[in-house]
Parts: structure tokens; sequence; C-alpha cells
């Protein structure tokens, strides 16, 4: 054997690349001194393709497919380097491996807010998220563009990139559709075809396309969306009147089932809106009523009397109510309110002993004066 069939047994090569990482977008084909041999085998995989660079300049582009590396399967590289007559020594030139797959690894998001005039709510702020898949389409555009030199290209080096490109587009593409911000859900795949057709339109320069764009969610500030839920609240509720004499006649069933502390004030104050309510509506009703003869009774009672007012009262050292006076009564029985027990009701300028207030003299009971004396005694 002779020393040059040696030489080329020593640096015959086989130049592919199996990518295990999922995430690697450009590998360049590792080599000392880039030194590929002639006749060397190129094994380009589906999903890839091969780009020979020639000192710093683009020779030749492998689409998927096993080559034997001549002059007769390389003729731009040969004629940059000008050998007329087939390769006899090894050649360098640097071979980088593009993956030509679709990469749906990537996400996105609107770090702020997108403000959009909405035909129903005027200026609104929006948020929305969702992903989009990667996929090269210019091999060649993509070496110049974005990765240079770099001998392992990555998602992650180009992914906050990509995701300000899209967040760029996401508020005027939402503008030019004029879909109300109440149907934007009802609308999210075709406003995301249109996303996905003008985003692969816009990189185009940059050699990449975006086959699939998916916006997951879009919505409102937190305060916008409280006042939604408060407005369908009210369109489930209906007629609010009818709602609300329904809540007061709960409230004041509640409180009666309640007897004594706050529950009988609530109750007593419940009962007086109502009893004002009505009294209103009574006389609603009566001054759209023809007028009656004079000698003739009134249409219907007069309104009712206002409730009392609760009362307040001290017992070892702390504030007791509000209670009616019903209640006082019983305690008054069972000995826990006295004539001593300092009182207090809307109305009076102080704390006063209960003997002394005489709206509170039922409460006690009448008190028989002094026997006479005995005569002789």
């Amino acid at each position: 054997m002779s020393f040059m069939e040696k030489l080329r047994g020593q640096i015959v090569d086989i130049v592919e690349f199996l990518d295990d990482s999922r995430d690697t977008i450009v590998w360049r084909f590792p080599r000392q001194g880039n030194e590929i041999k002639n006749e060397a085998r190129l094994v380009v995989r589906e999903g890839q393709v091969a780009v020979f660079e020639n000192e710093g300049q683009l020779a030749d582009v492998f689409p998927p497919g096993t080559y034997t590396l001549t002059t007769q399967n390389m003729p731009i590289l040969s004629t940059l380097k000008g050998w007329k007559h087939g390769f006899n020594s090894p050649f360098k030139a640097e071979v980088y491996f593009v993956s030509t797959r679709q990469f749906t690894d990537f996400k996105w998001g609107t770090q702020n807010p997108i403000t959009l005039r909405d035909a129903e709510f005027g200026m609104v702020r929006l948020r929305a998220f969702g992903t989009y898949a990667l996929q090269v389409s210019d091999a060649a555009v993509l070496l110049r563009q974005l990765v240079g030199t770099d001998p392992a290209f990555r998602t992650d080096e180009v992914a906050e990139f990509f995701r300000q490109n899209i967040v760029s587009h996401l508020g005027p593409a939402i503008a030019a559709s004029k879909i109300a911000v109440l149907d934007l859900a009802a609308n999210q795949h075709a406003l995301s075809a249109t996303l996905a057709t003008e985003l692969s339109r816009s990189l185009a320069e940059f050699g990449v396309t975006v086959p699939r764009f998916v916006i997951e969610n879009v919505s409102l500030p937190p305060e916008v969306e409280e006042a939604l839920d408060k407005r369908t609240q009210m369109a489930v509720i209906g007629n609010l009147d009818a709602y609300t004499k329904f809540q007061s006649a709960n409230a004041i069933e509640d409180a009666a089932n309640n007897p004594g502390g706050a529950g009988e004030g609530l109750g007593m104050g419940m009962g007086m809106a109502m009893g004002q309510q009505m009294a209103a509506s009574l006389a609603a009703s009566s001054a759209a009523a023809p007028a009656a003869p004079a000698a003739q009774p009134p249409a219907g009672p007069p309104p009712l009397p206002a409730p009392a007012a609760p009362w307040y009262y001290a017992a070892d050292g702390a504030q007791v109510g509000p209670v009616g006076l019903a209640d006082l009564e019983s305690r008054a029985a069972s000995g826990e309110f006295t004539r001593a027990t300092l009182v207090w009701q809307q109305g009076m300028d102080a704390w006063t002993p209960a003997g002394e207030v005489s709206a509170l003299g039922s409460v006690f009971g009448a008190t028989p004066p002094p026997l006479p004396p005995v005569p002789g005694a």
C-alpha cells in the first residue's frame, strides 16, 4: 500500500448530524481544520438540509439524501476552489446542518396590556398568551441573517426576539379584524390563522415561517372582568325591584329567627325600611286613584307608625344592644335589667338610669305607694 493510499484511508469521513437535543436549529459539523476528504459521504436526513461554506461564502445546499462528495456533486464549491481536474486531496469547508422540522416549543405572551378601542366598551386593555411553531424556510437566509458562525444555534437564542415580533403584530391584527372584545373567544381560530400568515410574511427576511399560531387566552383587566360579572348577574336576576323586595323579606325572616342582639336591631331596621316602602307605595296608589266622594270614608288605613328606636344598656362595663322594649321587659323580670341600669336611645343626650326614663316605666311595672302607718304603733 502506497503512502497516499494510507493517507486517504485515515481521513475518510461520514458527515452527518443526529439531533438528540430537540431544540437545535443549526449545528456546525466539527472537523479538525475543517478538512473533508474527497469522496467522503454526506448523509442528510429528513427534516434537515446541509449547507457548505467556503471561506465565509455559501457554496452548496444539499436537501435530504446520501451524497458522495465529488466535483460532480459540488459544482459551486469546485468553481470557488478553482479545481478543474477533480479532488485528489482533502479540501477545507464548513458544513452546517439546518433543521427544517417544526419547532413547537415556542411560547408568547404580552408583558404589558395592549390598549384597543372597542365599539361597545370604548378604550380597553387586553392581555393574551399562547404558543406557536417555527420552521426554517430558507437555510441560506437564516445563516446570513441570524446564525453567522454560531456552532450550535438553539431555540432559546431567538425565542425573545420572535416573541417581540409577535406582540408587535397582535394589536394591529385585532384592531384590523374589528372583532368585539366579547366575541374574541369565538373568533380565536380565525384570528390565529390571520396572525400566522402575517408573521410568516414578516419573518421571511430571516428565512423562517410560522406554520402554526395558537391564541390560548385573551383576558381583560381584573376590574373590567368584575364589572362584566356584575352585569351578567343583573341580567340573570332580571327584575331588580322584585329581587330587592325578595331579599328584604329574607333578611326580616332571618332577623326574626335570631331574637336579641344585633339580629333584632337589623330586623327593626329592615322592618322600618319595609314600612316606609309600603307607606310610599300606598301613598302613590292613593294619589293615582280618582278622588272619592266627600261623604265616603278614606279608601285605605293610615300609614303605619314608625317603629320605636332600639335601646342600649350597660352590663358589667360593656355595651349591650340594640334590643327592643319586649326584650328589656324579659330581662327586667329575670333581674338582669334594673332601674339602676344605665340606658341610652337615639335622641338622648347621655346615659341615664332606667328608672329615670319615663318611656321605660312599663318595663318595671307599677310601684305601689308606701303602706300607711299602723294606728297606735
